[in-house]
């Protein structure tokens, strides 16, 4: 977290030239022009409305997205900026307005999500005085944001807004919160011409890359024997697909990836072993407590990837890239640290690699491959049951989208089903609450990826429980006409809690059987089109539907009520310890 006042030196610029007095509300939208921002996304009310007001202006070139509910609109932010790799931007007013941002600010801040939060406040001077619809929302939502200002007069708008956005996007991205009293977004000033920011005294968002660890680094990996690569959301955040691929293809070490991560190397590559964690693949979790080197880039080492840190890879020198310094060290010592942005520090890792091949390595980890397939993949994806899969459906739809789809998914099995078994050629194929985990994501995060990648076909994939709790988006779907499709994998479970309760609490289902409306019938009320599948035989045809449709399609299917999500690390016990049954 970055905390600076606005009034730290900077360094000395030029005279710029002023233009005719406006309005604080006028100049916040100018900002967002000057930045590159199309889309806003934003609920109006109060002690916002003089930007609203503004905004009537400025409809050809900013594009407002109205949303049903503030948490939906920074998840649709959210999904904004992880599809098209810019900075998602939201708009809510004060007290209700602007707490209805902090779980979304929470999930964007764990898993790096560059956003710009404006907030409307009341009058300065009736700050603290408990006014209608006044929070303190710094105070707020200080631990949950990159940074945070409050702007109470008009002439600070241009420069908070410069700051917000050159933190929000710089060294890892983050959300930041810039709340403007209604006195500032009213009152006129003579503003200079916008100027982005590009450097705060202090703030150093890319470290200094060392070269002697670099070579320390390198020695590791050409000496060892049974090296192995773990990446996270860091490679598609510094937009390093390309070098991460040399690194890979050059050292010819095995990698697996973080939720978060996946899609920098497609995961059809000859050296994409799977993913890593509780819900991961076998071989990467048993062999990376059998591993000699360990090479982490971007990824923090979630205990979900690591399981108990004391029986984590207790055995390997561990080399760690990664861009926040306090990553480094955190949970896992690193024997060697690579500070420095991925896009810097992977070529000139790949420069003092061997050209190597690591063939009985990396059988190892297909002869775990064969056992997981045996043990619960092909029945997941080819079931003999009668009852419809989660996999099957994933699996259906891979061959359908042939890996080219923008795959959002919300948090539950199927979201564990989404990333195992979804096919990605592309980074920025996967978009879900990683860190967080938060339920109801991924309706309105699907709406933003869509309008972040217009060009690509984003499919949204939400258990029955999530997708109630933001099923009123359905309303921005319709009135955007936003071409989303959703699918439903209904279980009539909180099936996530659900299987925790059979494995570790004796079956005691309590309180996870849900019950749910007609969504068909409920996206009919939206104008959306529809159709429910039970049977096997309509699945294929019913999707086919879907995408095909010209424009947002929901696809609800009845899948098994209790199947379980295995592999599984069970809480507390080391990766190695991962269950198949």
């Amino acid at each position: 977290m970055f905390q600076s006042p606005l009034s730290a030196p900077q360094a000395a610029s030029p005279p710029r030239p002023t233009l005719a007095p406006i309005s604080g509300a006028v100049a916040t939208l100018q900002a967002l022009v000057a930045e590159g921002v199309d889309t806003i996304f934003g609920y109006p009310g109060g002690a916002i409305i003089p930007i609203y007001d503004a905004l009537y202006d400025f409809t050809t070139q900013l594009n407002h997205v109205l949303v049903r509910h503030e948490q939906g609109g920074i998840h649709a932010a959210q999904g904004y900026a992880r599809a098209s790799g810019r900075v998602g931007v939201v708009l809510a007013t004060s007290g209700p307005g602007a707490t209805n941002l902090v779980t979304g600010l929470a999930d964007a801040l764990i898993d790096s999500t560059p956003l710009v939060c404006i907030t409307g406040q009341v009058f300065a001077h009736l700050l603290g005085s408990d006014a209608f619809q006044e929070t303190d929302i710094l105070n707020i939502t200080t631990p949950i944001t990159k940074w945070n200002y409050q702007v109470t007069k008009a002439e600070e708008i241009p420069e908070a807004l410069a700051r917000a956005f050159y933190l929000a996007r710089s060294g890892r991205p983050g959300p930041v919160l810039v709340d403007i009293t209604k006195n500032a977004q009213q009152q006129l000033f003579d503003a200079p011409a916008y100027a982005p920011c590009t450097h705060i005294r202090s703030y150093r968002p890319a470290p200094v890359v060392r070269p002697a660890y670099v070579r320390q680094a390198a020695e590791l990996i050409n000496s060892a024997q049974r090296p192995f690569i773990l990446w996270g959301q860091g490679v598609v955040l510094g937009s390093a697909e390309v070098e991460f691929r040399a690194f890979v293809e050059k050292s010819g070490i095995p990698a697996a990836w973080t939720i978060l991560g996946v899609g920098a190397l497609p995961t059809g590559h000859p050296l994409n072993v799977g993913m890593l964690g509780m819900h991961g693949n076998y071989g990467p979790n048993v062999l990376t407590n059998e591993c000699d080197v360990l090479i982490a880039i971007g990824m923090r080492f979630d205990d979900r990837v690591t399981g108990r840190l004391d029986k984590y890879a207790r055995q390997a020198r561990v080399i760690h890239l990664d861009i926040d310094p306090t990553e480094i060290d955190k949970n896992v010592p690193a024997t060697v640290p690579v500070w420095g942005d991925c896009k810097e520090t992977l070529p000139l890792l790949t420069a003092l690699v061997e050209p190597r091949t690591h063939p009985a390595w990396l059988a190892r980890f297909h002869d775990y491959t064969a056992q997981e397939i045996d043990a619960v993949i092909r029945e997941e994806l080819f079931p003999t049951s009668e009852e419809l899969t989660m996999g099957e459906v994933m699996q259906q739809l891979n061959e359908l989208s042939q890996g080219e789809a923008i795959i959002v998914s919300d948090v539950g099995q199927h979201q564990m089903v989404a990333c195992r078994y979804a096919r990605m050629n592309h980074p920025r194929s996967h978009v879900t609450s990683g860190g967080l985990g938060t339920m109801g994501f991924a309706l309105p995060a699907a709406i933003g990826a869509k309008l972040g990648a217009p060009g690509r076909v984003v499919v949204a994939v939400i258990g029955d429980g999530g997708f109630q709790m933001t099923i009123q988006e359905l309303g921005t779907v319709m009135q955007t006409g936003v071409d989303v499709k959703i699918i439903i994998l209904n279980n009539q479970f909180l099936g996530m809690v659900r299987q925790w309760q059979e494995l570790f609490h004796q079956r005691r289902y309590s309180f996870v059987d849900i019950q749910s409306p007609d969504f068909v019938a409920v996206a009919k009320g939206y104008h959306i089109a529809g159709q429910r599948v039970d049977a096997r035989a309509d699945l294929r045809p019913a999707l086919e539907e879907m995408l095909a449709h010209p424009g947002s399609f929901l696809l609800e299917v009845m899948v098994m009520k209790e199947n379980n999500i295995f592999p599984m690390v069970p809480q507390g016990c080391s990766v190695a310890e991962i269950r198949l049954r």
